[in-house]
C-alpha cells in the first residue's frame, strides 16, 4: 500500500468531469449520467450479488472509483477483494483509498494503517488531514480543546467533511467505494448498493446485505489484519474521544457518540447541511464584526462628548 500524501491545490484541474482513474493518466472522460429509473434497475440487479462481483462491476464501470476508508470492518472486506481481483486482473489499474486522519484516531488504527500498508502494496494511500495542521496539538492551537464537545458541527467540517471534500477535488473523484451497511442500523437500515450524494458523487456499498458475522467471518477466513480493539468489545471504530465498546444485543454503531442523537460522523451527511453551517457562521462572524465596529465608533463619540464638555 503505497502512500500519496495530500496535495493542498487541485492536481487534476484540467479534467473535465472527473472520470480519470486514480492510477492511470487518461484525460477527459465525459460524465457518467444515471437516471433514477437506471439507478433503480442497477440496485435492483446488484442487490442479488455477492460483494466480490458488485466490486468487479464497479471497476469496469467507474474509472474514475476510489475507495474511502477508515480501516474499519468493512473497509478492509473491501480492500482485500479488490486485492483479490487486481490479481485476476493485474493490467487493470488498481483502486486508490482514501483515508482521513483526523488526527484523533486510536493508536490501534494507526498501527492497522501500517499493517495494511505491508498487507496490500499494490493499494496507493491518499492521507487527508485537517487543513493546514498536521498534529493534534496544532489542532487545538487552532481551533481550541476539545471542539467536538463545544462545536461538534464544526469538528465535523474541518477534521473530516472539508478534507474530504478537498480529496475529491484533488484527486478528481467521482465516485467511491464506503464500507457502510444496513446490519449497521439508523439511517444505514435501508441504505442502497448505489447512491448519488447532493453533490452528484456516486456511493457505492458493496458490502450494504452482509451482517458483522459475514464480515467477521471473512476476515477470520481470508486471515485479514484488523483492528485489535475488536477483542476489547469496539465495533465500530472512530475517533477515540468518541467511541466506546458496544453491549451483548447492542447495534454495532452503538458505541459511536454514545448518548448523543448523532449517528453519522459528517461525511456521509447531506453536504448542503455543512453548507448552510459555514454560511450561517460566516454570518454570525460578519455580526460580531459589525457590532465590535459600531462599539468603537460609540466610544469615540463619548470620548469626543467629554473632551467637548
Amino acid at each position: 500500500m503505497g502512500v500519496h500524501r495530500e496535495s493542498t491545490s487541485s492536481n487534476q484541474s484540467n479534467l473535465e468531469s472527473g472520470y480519470a482513474s486514480g492510477a492511470s493518466s487518461a484525460g477527459s472522460l465525459a460524465a457518467i449520467i444515471l437516471t433514477k429509473q437506471h439507478l433503480k434497475f442497477l440496485n435492483n440487479t446488484l442487490n442479488n450479488l455477492e460483494p466480490i462481483d458488485i466490486l468487479r462491476w464497479a471497476k469496469i464501470t467507474f474509472p474514475n472509483l476510489y475507495q474511502t476508508t477508515a480501516f474499519g470492518v468493512s473497509g478492509l472486506v473491501t480492500l482485500d477483494m479488490l486485492s483479490k481481483l487486481q490479481i485476476e486482473t493485474p493490467s487493470a489499474p488498481s483502486i486508490d483509498a482514501i483515508f482521513l486522519d483526523t488526527l484523533y484516531h486510536f493508536q490501534e488504527t494507526l498501527d492497522l494503517v501500517e499493517k495494511a500498508k505491508a498487507r496490500y502494496p499494490n493499494v496507493h494511500l491518499h492521507v487527508y488531514k485537517p487543513e493546514g495542521v498536521s498534529t493534534a496539538a496544532e489542532f487545538e492551537a487552532r481551533h481550541g480543546q476539545e471542539l467536538w464537545k463545544t462545536n461538534a458541527d464544526l469538528y465535523d467540517w474541518v477534521a473530516k467533511v472539508e478534507p474530504a471534500q478537498r480529496a475529491y477535488s484533488d484527486l478528481a473523484v467521482a465516485a467511491v467505494l464506503t464500507g457502510r451497511r444496513r446490519s449497521q442500523g439508523a439511517k444505514r437500515e435501508s441504505l442502497d448498493i448505489i447512491e448519488i450524494d447532493d453533490a452528484g458523487l456516486i456511493k457505492i456499498n458493496p458490502l450494504a446485505a452482509w451482517s458483522f458475522k459475514q464480515v467477521d467471518d471473512y476476515i477470520k477466513n481470508n486471515n485479514v489484519p484488523y483492528n485489535k480493539l475488536l477483542d476489547r468489545g469496539y465495533k465500530s471504530v472512530g475517533d477515540w474521544h468518541s467511541t466506546e465498546p458496544v453491549k451483548e444485543g447492542e447495534d454495532e454503531r452503538a458505541g459511536r457518540w454514545k448518548g448523543q442523537a448523532k449517528t453519522e460522523c459528517g461525511i456521509h451527511n447531506k453536504r448542503s447541511k455543512y453548507a448552510q453551517f459555514l454560511f450561517e457562521a460566516e454570518q454570525k462572524k460578519l455580526q460580531e464584526e459589525l457590532a465590535a465596529k459600531l462599539g468603537e465608533v460609540e466610544l469615540t463619540q463619548e470620548r469626543s462628548e467629554e473632551i467637548a464638555a
